[in-house]
């Protein structure tokens, strides 16, 4: 591509077709991923993911193929249009199962017979179905069989339908009643929020290899953000297009003019029935908000003062975020938080136990009052700055969700004596008090509970980028598998995250940070951990999409 040395890039950053090394793990992608991949694993129902044209569902898919375990074997049916019986050969055929001739319930029953043999040797299969919206009526009822097939305990096939939402208008026919009840996981990929748009393009441009400054103004973005929606691929049409404008003017920086033209080329036409839509949206994901704040761990007191902030943004958008807002907020929410709580609450025992654990305030990171006190004005006894105090625990019956214990810096991690679990603890809790849900961090990095070297090795790779005063690492656990985590920093709204987010320097290859909130974190929902495909994944596509 002719404008990759004009900015400095080693790939092209907005290519249409899905490549997993571009997965934006924000805006709740990374934990719609995770949702999926428990229950995928942990759940014996149908699961569903709609989402507009664009909006990401193939990438999600791929992302799927590459990250199930080891002993999940996929089959990917990206042709919607086959017949009953095809489906049963197509499925036959990757899974390299000989059918007899026939047809309906010979065929069926055979395949059951070949499934309970895989199942008995400790195998799982998963049916990846896209394009379901375009499924013929009889497919979708030999999908309802197929569902049916199972062992004496467990189901012998896992289906995950991916559609548009008109698959959502068809399975609320009628006629599809049925099949409907057998969904026990819906998923939903909504458009990007306008603040997320800044940090996804940016995290192409890096995942692409650039390492300068914001190629695209900030009125570049509000236009790029209008105009595609906020749908992942009108996203990347635009800015491949104002990217060539720009070279095209010997320019380094995308400005309004090169957006404006790209507008024009690309010539998208409205989504009928969005702004209805995603006030809808909005509602349903609010009352699923309400369900999961009956479980979810409140903090005892919130302290403005240890707020710590990062550089602040121009102007803040004061419309509350889909991780935080309340049920009764009719503001937009991200697409994810619908679909984690439907996880979280129907699944408690498996909820993700977080344990989170700030490192002790210090005097640079300790409070940050909204309103600085002029100088000619002195401070009055009754507001005083919060000064830092050590981590105290709490009484023993109050409950803590999530754990988080202090990094230790990485000029000294490899001296310093590691504290005991219990004093993590104490430190977590005593974080936990004084932060309120609304705040958000940078989730940096996800890896398995028996990798802590690897965890105390990027933080000293990173130090020269990081804030060790910043650095949190926290335990949860996911489907049964203890994992850990590194957060970073403490942002009073998603947008000084995202501004933050957009301003993080290089980091190592193993890192793809993305926004996450508090309470979130607190009350257990699932987290995104990108990470390389295991190797031997027995993954098969019947016809790979591009």
């Amino acid at each position: 591509m002719m404008y990759l040395e004009h900015f400095g890039l080693q790939q092209a950053p907005f290519r249409i077709t899905p490549h997993t090394e571009f997965f934006f793990a924000g805006a709740n992608r990374g934990a719609t991923l995770e949702a999926l991949i428990y229950a995928i694993t942990n759940d014996e129902g149908i699961v569903k993911v709609s989402g507009e044209v664009g909006s990401g569902k193939t990438m999600l898919c791929r992302m799927l193929l590459e990250k199930l375990p080891e002993n999940v074997e996929t089959v990917y049916l990206a042709n919607p249009m086959l017949s009953r019986d095809e489906i049963l050969f197509a499925i036959a055929a990757e899974l390299r199962i000989d059918l007899p001739a026939g047809q309906g319930q010979l065929l069926l029953r055979a395949l059951q017979d070949h499934l309970l043999e895989i199942y008995a040797a400790g195998r799982q299969i998963v049916v990846l179905i896209d394009e379901a919206h375009a499924m013929p009526a009889d497919a979708l009822e030999e999908i309802r069989l197929l569902s049916n097939l199972e062992s004496s305990r467990h189901k012998l096939l896992q289906i995950v339908l991916f559609g548009q939402p008109e698959l959502d208008q068809r399975l609320r026919e009628s006629a599809m009643r049925q099949l409907n009840d057998r969904i026990t996981h819906s998923f939903s990929l909504a458009p990007l929020h306008r603040s997320d748009v800044a940090a996804y393009l940016m995290f192409r441009l890096r995942a692409a290899g650039y390492r300068g400054p914001d190629l695209f103004s900030r009125r570049a973005v509000q236009l790029i953000s209008r105009s595609s929606e906020g749908l992942t691929r009108r996203i990347n049409i635009l800015a491949d297009k104002a990217l060539l404008a720009a070279f095209a003017a010997g320019r380094h920086q995308v400005d309004a003019a090169q957006v404006r033209a790209a507008i024009r080329d690309a010539q998208f036409q409205p989504i009928a029935g969005r702004a209805r839509g995603r006030w809808a949206w909005a509602a349903v994901a609010g009352m699923a908000m309400l369900g999961v704040a009956t479980v979810a761990y409140l903090a005892g007191s919130h302290s403005a003062g240890s707020q710590v902030r990062s550089p602040p943004q121009a102007k803040a958008d004061t419309a509350v975020t889909g991780e935080s807002a309340p049920a009764s907020t009719p503001a937009p929410l991200p697409p994810a938080a619908v679909a984690t709580v439907a996880v979280a609450t129907a699944a408690p025992a498996v909820a993700t136990t977080a344990t989170v654990a700030a490192v002790p305030a210090t005097p640079a990171a300790s409070a940050a009052p909204a309103t600085p006190a002029a100088p000619a004005t002195p401070a009055t006894p009754a507001t005083p700055a919060t000064p830092a105090t050590p981590a105290v625990p709490p009484p023993p019956a109050l409950p803590v969700r999530a754990t988080v214990w202090s990094a230790a810096p990485a000029a000294s991690a490899a001296a310093a004596r590691a504290p005991s679990l219990a004093q993590r603890l104490a430190a977590s809790e005593e974080w936990l008090r004084r932060t309120p849900d609304s705040h958000h961090f940078i989730q940096l990095l996800m890896a398995d509970a028996g990798s802590q070297r690897e965890i105390d090795d990027f933080i000293a790779k990173n130090s020269k980028v990081l804030d060790p005063g910043q650095v949190r690492v926290y335990r949860s656990l996911l489907a049964g598998r203890e994992r850990l985590g590194v957060i970073y920093g403490d942002y009073a709204s998603r947008e000084e995250a995202n501004a933050a987010l957009a301003t993080l320097g290089e980091l190592s290859p193993a890192s793809r940070p993305y926004v996450r909130s508090v309470a979130r974190l607190r009350s257990g929902g699932p987290v995104a951990t990108p990470a390389a495909p295991a190797e031997g994944n027995k993954n098969h596509a019947l016809v790979p999409k591009s």
